[in-house]
């Protein structure tokens, strides 16, 4: 397809002609069968509710197009109308349209959908199993078309995949404004999500799926290589790194494949447990795990062997994860870190697999009989919970990924609860490592998309960011060196790394000061004509932008760690400095009503209106969790949050008075 047939098919939106059927290609990895659970009344309002894209005279030929895959696959696709092009982050300047912040966008949006990055990409799933940009490819085609039309004066409503519409606005204004699953709290529950996803009216973004900004495993890849480093530096006797140590966990699917890859930057042995066959061929072939192995006893030879010599290897085992820690218990392998990345957020429509069952006898029960799949989930958490707990008396150090492990685990009746039968035995990664070494601190994913698609763009970006980092080391205190250094190594081994997948993306942990610096060195390149346009974005995954108790705000003792106001604040503050787009999702990497995220992406171009827009927001979007940190009596926020004041006399927040212990000790006996 020649870039003006591409360009005409953007533009085009919904076809006037109907396109020909579609079959569905058995090479892709498709999403489940979800659950049948509208009633024939509510199947009748989601027929309609997919019909009213379509003029009149086409409903007669769609109606029972679109009811065969209601009850096929228990939502409506739209497979018909799935483009004929190559789905993949172009050029910028191969978009048409009038804004180049829409075509960044646009840009953006392909990027998620790439057969590469996406898990489901026909069901249009970015990551986590139910991680969506788009209910159906109508909504797909409309937004695009949309993009293709605004200006710098008109800004796109987003709800839940539906674009809404153009609606004028202003130049500072953002291009578009994103909404997922925003649910009115009475009716958040798992059926009613379900059902409200099948009737097309609401859906589950995940985080950087549904705001159009994943770059694919990279990002997961930084946060577990950082969490594994830190981990290491926490179970070492003397000092010593990872050399020969072994890291268990489970999901190459959902979470895209980055632990093994992580694992093997952090110089450890790693095993990675995967249910789905495909999705262990995909890692494999892309280089993000060394070996696979199906067989449990070869499995056991060979990480004795890897101990032994002490190797940096990556092994996908290709099975449940149950079965690892269980023989690993029966034959006296000693685990050091363990944890899991399946896509427990979703337990029950495929983001976690019950023991002594195919992959496909799995999703046919989890189609045909849901509470037998419920209880066959819960019992497979019982013994996965059971087998960790051995290996934990047995001195492995154990942490919750953030996928709601410990959670799921708990409503299972495992026995994973501490003695105070409120919190978990185990921590979030959050709570022991990220939240106290990087979150509190203000460190955090800032991430940023080549828009040229070129190689050497993204080589000059790694080596500007490099430069900026070391030179801040210079003057930093002692309390961010660490997290600096580990930044400068990463970003110095990111291209022997081989990190990209889809867009010419980079991803690192940065503070305000590292984020501003780097994004005006970058504008600052892209004035001069060194590089092209670079689309700055962040994981929800950070110290502001989410809301989340047992993940990104678990380490918030005030009982704070259930409320929403930063991450609400974070988007309406993002909006008006500067964001080109924004997003608020009820859902993350916990699950749809675990957890409230707000998102941005922001277009640099060289301007000097850019760099006042990155000035302004980077500030609020980092300052804004670390003055929410700092109220929390967080020792590290307290600290970063009265450097930012003495870096800028305009930002005055207030600091916690702290109350001595004594005065209080005894005082309800």
């Amino acid at each position: 397809m020649t870039i003006s047939e591409f360009q005409f098919d953007i533009k085009q939106g919904i076809p006037k002609e109907l396109p020909q059927k579609k079959a569905i290609d058995p090479a892709i990895n498709h999403a489940p069968k979800r659950k049948d659970i509208l009633s024939k009344e509510e199947k009748e309002l989601a027929l309609r509710n997919a019909l009213r894209y379509f003029p009149k005279q086409q409903h007669a030929e769609l109606i029972p197009e679109f009811l065969d895959e209601l009850t096929r696959y228990g939502r409506i696709y739209m497979y018909r109308f799935r483009p004929d092009y190559e789905m993949k982050a172009r050029p910028i300047n191969e978009y048409p349209g009038n804004s180049e912040q829409a075509k960044a966008i646009m840009l953006m949006i392909q990027n998620n959908l790439d057969y590469a990055v996406a898990q489901h990409p026909h069901e249009l799933i970015t990551y986590g199993g139910n991680g969506a940009v788009f209910q159906n490819w109508i909504q797909y085609r409309l937004c695009m078309k949309y993009l293709s039309e605004m200006t710098d004066e008109q800004t796109l409503v987003m709800y839940s995949g539906h674009p809404m519409g153009l609606f004028p606005s202003h130049q500072d204004a953002p291009r578009v404004v994103v909404t997922n699953g925003m649910v009115i709290p009475n009716y958040s529950k798992p059926d009613d999500w379900e059902k409200m996803n099948a009737l097309g009216v609401s859906q589950y973004g995940q985080m950087t799926a549904g705001s159009y900004m994943y770059i694919g495993p990279q990002g997961i890849v930084h946060g577990t290589t950082i969490t594994v480093l830190n981990a290491g530096r926490m179970i070492a006797k003397n000092g010593e790194d990872l050399s020969g140590k072994l890291f268990l966990t489970a999901g190459l699917g959902g979470m895209s494949g980055a632990q093994p890859k992580a694992a093997s930057i952090a110089g450890c042995i790693s095993v990675t447990a995967e249910v789905n066959e495909k999705a262990v061929r995909t890692r494999h072939s892309q280089g993000w795990v060394d070996e696979v192995i199906s067989d449990i006893n070869q499995l056991c030879v060979r990480v004795k062997e890897a101990k032994a010599k002490k190797e940096v290897v990556s092994i996908a085992y290709s099975g449940n994860v149950v079965e690892v820690w269980e023989k690993f218990l029966e034959e006296s392998i000693y685990v050091d870190l363990g944890s899991d990345q399946t896509s427990l957020h979703n337990p029950w429509a495929g983001g976690y697999y019950p023991m002594n069952m195919t992959l496909e006898a799995a999703n046919d029960l989890m189609a045909a009989d849901p509470e037998a799949f419920k209880i066959a989930i819960q019992d497979t958490l019982k013994r996965h919970a059971a087998a960790v707990n051995a290996h934990v008396a047995k001195g492995t150090y154990f942490f919750d990924y953030g996928n709601a492990f410990l959670l799921e685990a708990s409503r299972a009746g495992a026995d994973i609860m501490a003695q105070n039968g409120i919190d978990f035995k185990y921590p979030s990664y959050v709570q022991d490592i990220m939240g106290p070494m990087c979150f509190d601190y203000g460190f955090g994913p800032f991430r940023w998309v080549c828009a040229s698609g070129k190689p050497e763009d993204l080589q000059k970006t790694d080596d500007i960011a490099c430069a900026v980092l070391e030179e801040i080391m210079t003057t930093s205190p002692d309390e961010i060196k660490q997290q600096l250094a580990d930044n400068i190594k990463w970003i110095k081994g990111a291209q022997a790394n081989k990190l990209v997948v889809g867009s010419q993306a980079r991803i690192l942990y940065a503070d305000a000061e590292g984020r501003m610096k780097i994004a005006a060195a970058f504008n600052k390149a892209i004035a001069t004509g060194e590089i092209g346009p670079i689309i700055l974005g962040r994981d929800h995954h950070d110290v502001s932008g989410t809301d989340s108790p047992y993940r990104e705000t678990s380490n918030i003792y005030d009982g704070s760690r259930f409320t929403a106001d930063m991450a609400i604040h974070n988007v309406i503050g993002d909006s008006f400095r500067g964001a080109t787009w924004v997003s608020i999702h009820n859902g993350g990497g916990v699950g749809w009503g675990e957890v409230i995220n707000g998102g941005f992406g922001m277009l640099l171009d060289g301007s000097d209106d850019a760099h006042r827009r990155l000035t302004m927001m980077l500030h609020w979007d980092v300052n804004n969790g670390i003055a929410r940190r700092n109220w929390a009596r967080n020792e590290g926020a307290v600290f970063a949050i009265k450097r930012a004041m003495e870096q800028e006399p305009r930002l005055k927040v207030t600091i916690p008075e702290m109350v001595d212990d004594v005065l209080l000790k005894n005082l309800f006996d």
